[in-house]
């Protein structure tokens, strides 16, 4: 899969729910994970976190959103239970993309919703829990963008498995016209 993503919570104040999150992350490559105005004490985040993700990757702490920052070229996804929001089957992940979750029984700040460059909704009859719905986004994201054999016609596996990736040539080679052979 190209490109990058990352993570992240305002205001959540439950550490098994961040270190759920943080879990979660870790597991499906995230790059970095983030809270913004959060207050919480990342030891106890170990007891949902057992892989000890922040000593695999990055935790940006920001104490608000004032001090948020992201990576250049990285679009903010709010994941947000509202109206107008985009639901998630329909929804194109970017390359390059942070995603932003709302603390427990709170919704993402309309400051946060400013900077959204996408407000992202999963198609549920209500709220979901904060760790869970980060799961639910990071798995939409690595079907929608990773590489995996057709799903067949029928029920069950894929009724062929996934060919073999194919590099094309090297632009430069391309402009020279060259094609050399590998073995």
């Amino acid at each position: 899969m190209r490109g990058y993503f990352g993570i992240g919570v305002e205001g959540i104040s439950k550490p098994m729910n961040l270190g759920s999150l943080m879990r979660t992350a870790h597991a499906f490559g995230a790059s970095f994970i983030f809270t913004i105005g959060a207050a919480f004490d990342v030891r106890n985040t170990r007891l949902a976190d057992t892989s000890a993700a922040d000593s695999s990757l990055p935790l940006h702490d920001y104490p608000d959103l004032d001090a948020f920052t992201l990576p250049r070229g990285c679009q903010l996804v709010g994941l947000e239970f509202r109206e107008d929001a985009i639901e998630m089957p329909s929804f194109r992940h970017p390359a390059r993309a942070a995603y932003v979750l709302g603390a427990e029984r709170d919704d993402l700040s309309p400051g946060l919703i400013e900077r959204c460059d996408h407000v992202v909704r999963i198609p549920t009859q209500f709220c979901i829990n904060v760790a869970l719905a980060g799961a639910l986004v990071m798995y939409d994201r690595m079907i929608s963008l990773g590489r995996f054999a057709e799903r067949p016609v029928r029920s069950g596996g894929p009724a062929s498995p996934l060919p073999p990736h194919r590099h094309g040539m090297p632009p430069w080679k391309k402009k020279r016209g060259t094609v050399e052979t590998s073995s």
